[in-house]
């Protein structure tokens, strides 16, 4: 049987709804998986059943991460929080460790995995990490922006069976500090820490940038969401 996995929802704070980009969803079912998305919640009962209808996970992109999980003051450049979301991204990353279940993290996911574990953010790339480095592209988003370097040994080198990708990039934020059980698996040619995983789990994935947008094109995108979908499978 197809692997269902579930999708966090993104907020659309003036029209007061959620919404989801559908290359998430045609991404996950190319890759063989039943994606499903999960309403807005704040019941842990609620959570703990529609967790227990997934075999994964997909942390996707949008709002900032709140700085409060990582034990900072905001900054000025700080941009729009969704406490909703950082409450049951939490509830449910942690159910997820607990249990082993397969997690990929996309954008705002990684670094909310990251806040989660244990690590801090780049509350503001230009201010705070400024770089020659194109993060944030303009559309079209399915073009790569600049290059990551993965390490020859990491998971994802192995998966797609390279050393040098090129991606798409589009955030503000980013991992600063990484957390004590994430390990990094590729950097940006500035530095900054472009995919992670948890050595101690079968499949808890984070990237920065988005397959979402660029799987139509780029065989790369399609490898990681099909891996995700293997993981969740076994």
């Amino acid at each position: 049987m197809k692997p269902v996995l579930g999708l966090i929802p993104l907020w659309d704070d003036d029209k007061e709804s959620l919404w989801m980009l559908p290359g998430y969803l045609e991404g996950l079912q190319q890759a063989g998986g039943i994606p499903v998305i999960f309403p807005f919640s704040s019941s842990e009962e609620e959570l703990t059943r529609l967790f227990s209808l997934c075999d994964g996970l997909v942390f996707t992109g949008g709002h900032d991460v709140s700085p409060e999980m990582y034990h900072q003051a905001p900054i000025p450049q700080l941009q729009t929080l969704c406490p909703k979301r950082d409450f049951m991204e939490t509830f449910l990353l942690k159910k997820a460790v607990e249990e082993d279940m397969p997690v990929l993290g996309i954008c705002r996911g990684i670094q909310l995995i990251n806040a989660v574990l244990g690590g801090t953010l780049y509350q503001d790339l230009p201010l705070q990490h400024p770089s020659p480095v194109n993060h944030r592209q303009s559309a079209p988003y399915d073009l790569p922006a600049h290059e990551v370097t993965l390490l020859r040994d990491s998971p994802l080198a192995h998966c797609l069976g390279t050393c040098s990708i090129h991606v798409n990039s589009c955030h503000h934020q980013a991992i600063h500090t990484l957390a004590p059980d994430l390990a990094c698996m590729g950097t940006a040619p500035d530095g900054l820490i472009e995919a992670v995983y948890m050595p101690s789990r079968r499949f808890l994935w984070g990237v920065q940038w988005h397959p979402e947008f660029s799987f139509r094109s780029d065989e790369n995108s399609r490898k990681i969401f099909r891996a995700l979908v293997a993981a969740a499978e076994s």
